[in-house]
């Protein structure tokens, strides 16, 4: 890996992989347990799938809020200063890598910390909406059994059963539908951040991929225009990814021992 990156300017391509380290766990990983990903078109088009994702937000987001970067993310942050690292495109949306320095991030599906109104745009902070939701649903999490052991999601939801007495709340600005500022499985990613992506892949002489399975085409493009321009992939996943037969070399190590160790390679 050392002789495949030396002297490169090298892209990251992180996935939940990457942050499982700091207690969030993953979709894909070897581990993990089968998940339902709540898509775009039964948040839009039933109050019932959308009142359920709020309740389980509304006490999952502050765990993924209280996260911190692992040795991976801080690992990340070195090679940029170092010069290695020239960009960091994330499928995650915790901000892990912004919170350990990395300066240049493309936060690809958007971040858990901000909400937006489908109707007027309208934007708020997750924190915001947490203090309007707690006026509107006081006490919500001592009626759920067992609130401050529940499971976390990798979307920043608790998994929790009973949310039927849930109360949503709407845009104050225009009384329009609320959403996270995440992109959704069966919603597309917002074509500048698209392209700034492919432009951050294209100014690259190397992509290394951290901790995706590249089983959604939101990431495997990168790696496929990568492989179509002839830079060298390497690719550091637990377990098979869709990407691997466009790989130069597949790790499969941990996350963070792997990039700790390219930081350990860096001239004293």
């Amino acid at each position: 890996m050392l002789e495949l990156l030396h002297g490169r300017r090298v892209c990251v391509l992180t996935g939940a992989g990457i942050s499982t380290d700091s207690g969030i766990p993953d979709y894909r990983g070897p581990d993990s347990p089968p998940r339902n990903p709540m898509t775009y078109q039964q948040f839009v088009g039933d109050p019932s799938f959308r009142r359920h994702y709020w309740a389980r937000n509304h006490l999952g987001w502050r765990h993924m809020d209280a996260a911190q970067p692992n040795t991976g993310h801080r690992a990340v942050a070195d090679l940029e200063r170092a010069g290695v690292v020239h960009g960091v495109i994330t499928q995650n949306v915790d901000l892990l890598h912004t919170k350990a320095g990395t300066r240049r991030v493309i936060d690809l599906h958007g971040s858990y910390a901000q909400v937006r109104c489908l109707d007027c745009g309208a934007r708020l902070s997750r924190m915001t909406l947490a203090e309007r939701l707690d006026a509107a649903n006081p006490a919500f999490a001592d009626t759920v059994a067992g609130a401050t052991g529940v499971e976390i999601a990798p979307d920043a939801d608790a998994v929790i059963e009973t949310t039927d007495h849930f109360l949503m709340v709407d845009c104050a600005e225009c009384g329009g539908m609320l959403k996270p500022d995440i992109v959704y499985f069966g919603e597309s990613v917002p074509k500048p951040r698209v392209a700034a992506a492919f432009e951050m892949v294209s100014d690259a002489d190397a992509l290394l991929v951290v901790g995706s399975s590249l089983t959604v085409m939101s990431g495997l493009r990168f790696v496929r225009r990568a492989a179509r321009d002839g830079l060298p992939i390497v690719i550091v996943n637990r377990g098979t990814t869709r990407g691997d037969e466009f790989a130069t070399l597949k790790i499969e190590q941990g996350c963070s021992d792997v990039l700790q160790s390219l930081v350990s390679a860096l001239p004293a």
